[in-house]
């Protein structure tokens, strides 16, 4: 079986599993101090947790997409009746696509968004006007398109030589 790996550093681990544990609905495969190992069968990744306070949410965003609509709703339900603080996002367009989305924050502040894929876009697309949060991409899209999500991110990001995206 392969699956992705991403390795986060968190401020507070505690906070993160429960975090984690909550979002994905399942417990961690290997606990050690300082430490958290999740086997996520769905969708397949290996999430591992390491605290190093004050480098928590380093991570630009990370997401799962899902096949429907039906499913971006039934997250969005489901993780606001955990008590955990959703941003919707529907109908939206980003990195080339027009998206239904929910975002989460996790107590590092990465960002975590559910979404799916309504149709392809001829324009990178922006996040609504009222919020700095990221839409999708990866970091060599970013740098080879020199753009952001949003027009005041995409003119943070270059004044900063930094790819916002990524």
């Amino acid at each position: 079986m392969s699956r992705i790996q991403l390795a986060l550093n968190v401020d507070d681990i505690e906070q993160a599993v429960r975090f984690y544990s909550t979002l994905f609905r399942a417990e961690p495969a290997k606990r050690k101090p300082g430490y958290a190992n999740f086997a996520i069968a769905e969708p397949p990744l290996k999430l591992v947790l390491i605290e190093n306070p004050g480098q928590g949410g380093s991570v630009n965003h990370l997401g799962i997409e899902v096949e429907t609509s039906e499913q971006v709703h039934a997250e969005i339900a489901r993780l606001s009746e955990a008590g955990l603080f959703t941003e919707e996002q529907i109908a939206t367009t980003c990195c080339f696509a027009t998206q239904d989305k929910v975002w989460v924050t996790a107590p590092g502040q990465e960002r975590w968004e559910v979404y799916t894929v309504l149709a392809d876009s001829e324009t990178f697309g922006t996040a609504p006007a009222d919020t700095a949060e990221p839409c999708c991409g990866t970091a060599d899209e970013a740098a080879a398109e020199g753009a952001c999500c949003g027009s005041a991110a995409k003119q943070d990001a270059v004044g900063s030589g930094a790819a916002c995206c990524g």
